[in-house]
């Protein structure tokens, strides 16, 4: 290669980095995060779709898009329901911006 790499050190969130919005570069973050989280909850469990999303109290096709990481369908709301559901507390913390 006799071309030079650009390289860019990100922030710690890749929505901004990708250019949205402060407000919604959070609020995909966080969504994200949970979902992250709440497969990895599932897992943990080893049930299946079906029993994962009757024990969230959601549909299984609703459960299918978490596990699929359709975080666009989910508001933030929708996964703190989840989490909970599933026995789980979401804790939530800010800090001033620099």
């Amino acid at each position: 290669m006799t071309k030079k790499l650009n390289i860019v050190v990100g922030s710690d969130n890749v929505f901004r980095d990708l250019g949205f919005p402060e407000a919604e570069a959070q609020n995909l973050l966080l969504r994200a995060d949970l979902v992250v989280h709440i497969r990895k909850v599932i897992d943990k469990l080893g049930v299946t779709q079906a029993e994962a999303a009757k024990r969230a109290g959601i549909t299984q096709p609703r459960m299918n898009d978490l596990v699929k990481g359709r975080t666009q369908k989910f508001t933030l709301d929708a996964l703190v329901n989840v989490a909970a559901q599933l026995g789980y507390t979401v804790k939530l913390s800010l800090k001033k911006v620099a």
